[in-house]
């Protein structure tokens, strides 16, 4: 589920096709995402899944989908 919401987010944010998104998509080497992409798609995230601020910290830790889908599943479980 959070997932198939993601795919959806990254697609829309980042204009590419929802198919080629799986759990080991590279934000920047597979979708070419920057720094303003980030910001864009973190805030478009905090709305989706009505969380806090999401630390500028936490996204540095994250390289792939699947690290943004298991970030997401440690917030959503708190």
């Amino acid at each position: 589920m959070i997932l198939e919401k993601l795919k959806k987010l990254i697609a829309e944010q980042m204009s590419v096709d929802e198919d080629i998104i799986t759990m080991d998509t590279h934000f920047e080497d597979d979708l070419g995402v920057d720094s303003l992409d980030i910001v864009e798609l973190t805030m478009a995230m905090e709305e989706e899944f009505n969380l806090e601020e999401i630390s500028e910290d936490d996204l540095a830790q994250v390289v792939t989908v699947g690290d943004l889908v298991r970030y997401l599943q440690q917030q959503l479980d708190m």
